[in-house]
C-alpha cells in the first residue's frame, strides 16, 4: 500500500520512540515489556540484578521505585526504599576524596549506615507508611534507641541525598575515628544541623569501638525486622547506578563494591532485602585479586540471570513504543488488546511500518531479524538501548527524506536506507561512548582492528595484539567486541556488525 509522503511526515513527527536512557524515557511505563527478570524481581526470587550496559537494569529499577511502590504495598505489603537518584544524581562524586580514605571494612560499615539511613528516610519518615507504623510505635522507639547506642545519630528531618551522604560519612568518622576528612562544599556544618552534637565531641576509645558497628548491625537489623513484623510489611532497599558512583575499574570501586555485597549479607533477612542493580562486568571486579571473596556463592545464589532480550521481546518493545501514539493507533486501526496479547498481531503491525527486508534478494533475512543480528555484540547480547537508538536515527533520516518530497508517495514508513543509516550512526556512537569511554584500558588493542577486514585468523590476531595476545583476546571476547569460531583450518575471530561502521570496516550492513 502506498502512502502520501505528507501524511507519513506528519505521523512520524507525532510519535515518539522514547529515550534509550531510562532516566529520560517517557514511555518506560506505558510501553513496558515484562521480562523473566522482571517477574523474578517482582516475586522476590532475586536480589542481584545483572546485565550489560543498556540492557534495561536502570529501566527496571525506575519501574519499581517510581511506578510500582503503591501497587507493591497494597498487593504484596512491600515497602520500596531507594537511595541513588534514578535521574542520575552524581553527588557521590563530591565525596570522592573522602571515599578514597576508606578500606573495605570501612565500606561495610559505610553501607550498613547508609542502609539504616534509607530505612529512616524512605520508610520511618515517609508519610505513605504512617498509618502502618502506628502498630509498631514501641518497635520504632527500640530501633531509634539501638541506633543511638551504636553511635548513629538520628536524622531529624527528611534530607537530600547529598545531606544523607555527608551524614553517613560523618557518622562513620565518629564510629571509626581513623577516618579523617573535611566534608566538601561546606557539608561539615551538617554535623551540627543533623545530629545536634558538637563537632568537637570526644573520640571513641579503642575499648568502646568493639561495641560499635558492625557488632550493632545485627541488633539494628533485628529491631527493623520487628518493626516490619509488627506492621506485617517487608522492606526492599534498591541500589542502582553503581557504575557511575565510583571511578570505573579503580581500586576504590572494587573496595566499595565488595563492601556493599558484604553489607547486603550482614543486613539482609527474610523481611529485609537489599536489591542491587549491577553491571555483569562489575561482578568480576569483586573477585579480582588474590584474596577472593568469602561466601560469594551465598550472595550470588539470589542473582538474576543476565538480562538478555529475545527477538520476540525486542519486537514487543518496538511495537508498543510506536503504537503508544494515539495518532498511529487511529491511522492503522490498532486493536490494543490484540497488541498486548498476540505475537502474530504484533508481527503484522511491525511489517505495516517497516519493509519486509533491509537488503534486496530472495535469501535475505527479514527486517526484524536483521535489526536483531546487527545490534548484537559478539556474545549475542542485544540491548533495548541500541535498538531504540538505531530506530530513532532511522526515524530522523526518514523525516528528512519525506520533507524533501512531500508530494510523493512511499510504500513504507521506514525505507531500507533509513534503517541502514540508523545502524551506521549507532555504530559510530558505540565506538566513542562505549568502546573508547568504557574500556580505555583496552582501546589501544581494539583500535588496531580499525580499517581492516572483519574476519581474522589466529595468526593475524597474534600479530595485531603482540605477546600478550591470548589474555587480550579473552578480555575483548568478554566485553562483546570479538567473536571466536572454529573450522578445519583453525581458530578464527570476527568483529560483530554492531561495531563495524564505527571502526570503518567493510560489510557493515
Amino acid at each position: 500500500m502506498a502512502y502520501q509522503n505528507s501524511t507519513l511526515h506528519l505521523l512520524l513527527g507525532q510519535f515518539d520512540l522514547g529515550s534509550s536512557i531510562a532516566e529520560q524515557d517517557t514511555l518506560l511505563e506505558s510501553a513496558r515489556v515484562e521480562t523473566s527478570v522482571f517477574t523474578d524481581l517482582l516475586q522476590d526470587r532475586v536480589d542481584i540484578i545483572a546485565g550489560t550496559k543498556g540492557s534495561g537494569k536502570s529501566a527496571l529499577y525506575r519501574i519499581f521505585v517510581e511506578f510500582l511502590p503503591k501497587h507493591l504495598l497494597l498487593s504484596r505489603k512491600v515497602v520500596i526504599a531507594h537511595g541513588v537518584s534514578s535521574t542520575g544524581d552524581h553527588v557521590f562524586h563530591a565525596f570522592k576524596e573522602q571515599f578514597e580514605t576508606l578500606d573495605e571494612e570501612d565500606f561495610v560499615s559505610f553501607w550498613c549506615i547508609y542502609l539504616i539511613s534509607l530505612a529512616h528516610e524512605n520508610f520511618l519518615k515517609n508519610e505513605m507508611y504512617r498509618v502502618h507504623l502506628l502498630a509498631a510505635q514501641a518497635e520504632v522507639a527500640a530501633f531509634r534507641s539501638a541506633s543511638q547506642q551504636a553511635g548513629i545519630p538520628e536524622l531529624k528531618k527528611r534530607k537530600s541525598l547529598r545531606e544523607v551522604l555527608a551524614w553517613t560519612l560523618a557518622t562513620l568518622h565518629m564510629i571509626v575515628p581513623k577516618v579523617k576528612f573535611k566534608l566538601p562544599e561546606n557539608c561539615g556544618e551538617f554535623e551540627i544541623d543533623l545530629f545536634g552534637n558538637s563537632a568537637n565531641q570526644p573520640s571513641v576509645s579503642a575499648s568502646d569501638e568493639t561495641n560499635k558497628l558492625p557488632l550493632y548491625t545485627e541488633k539494628l537489623k533485628s529491631c527493623l525486622d520487628r518493626i516490619l513484623t509488627a506492621c506485617d510489611l517487608r522492606l526492599w532497599m534498591m541500589i542502582d547506578r553503581l557504575d557511575e558512583i565510583f571511578p570505573r575499574r579503580s581500586e576504590l570501586e572494587r573496595r566499595a563494591l565488595r563492601g556493599l555485597l558484604r553489607a547486603t549479607r550482614v543486613f539482609g533477612s527474610d523481611r529485609i532485602r537489599i536489591k542491587v542493580f549491577l553491571r555483569d562486568d562489575m561482578l568480576h571486579q569483586v573477585v579480582r585479586g588474590g584474596e577472593g571473596f568469602v561466601a560469594l556463592s551465598h550472595i550470588t545464589s539470589r542473582q538474576s540471570e543476565i538480562l538478555r532480550w529475545s527477538e520476540e521481546q525486542i519486537l514487543t518493545m518496538v511495537v508498543k513504543r510506536i503504537f503508544a501514539s494515539y495518532q498511529m493507533i487511529d491511522f492503522f486501526g490498532v486493536d490494543k488488546d490484540a497488541l498486548d496479547t498476540s505475537h502474530s498481531y504484533r508481527t503484522d503491525l511491525f511489517y505495516r511500518v517497516f519493509p519486509d527486508s533491509v537488503n534486496k534478494g530472495s535469501r535475505q533475512s527479514k527486517t526484524l531479524r536483521w535489526i536483531y543480528n546487527h545490534t548484537a555484540d559478539s556474545n549475542g547480547v542485544v540491548t533495548p538501548r541500541d535498538v531504540i537508538d538505531l530506530l530513532t536515527k532511522a526515524k530522523q533520516h526518514q523525516q528528512s527524506i519525506l520533507q524533501s518530497n512531500k508530494a510523493g508517495k512511499s510504500l513504507d514508513f521506514f525505507d531500507s536506507n533509513s534503517i541502514q543509516y540508523g545502524l551506521a550512526e549507532l555504530s559510530k556512537r558505540k565506538r566513542t561512548t562505549y568502546l573508547e569511554a568504557e574500556f580505555p584500558h583496552l582501546w589501544e588493542h581494539m583500535e588496531k582492528f580499525a580499517g581492516g577486514p572483519v574476519r581474522f585468523s589466529e595468526e593475524h590476531v597474534r600479530k595485531y595484539l603482540g605477546r600478550d595476545w591470548s589474555d587480550v583476546v579473552k578480555d575483548l571476547k568478554s566485553i562483546g567486541f570479538l567473536a571466536e569460531s572454529h573450522s578445519k583450518t583453525g581458530r578464527h575471530f570476527s568483529i560483530p556488525y554492531l561495531y563495524r561502521k564505527g571502526l570503518e570496516l567493510p560489510n557493515w550492513s
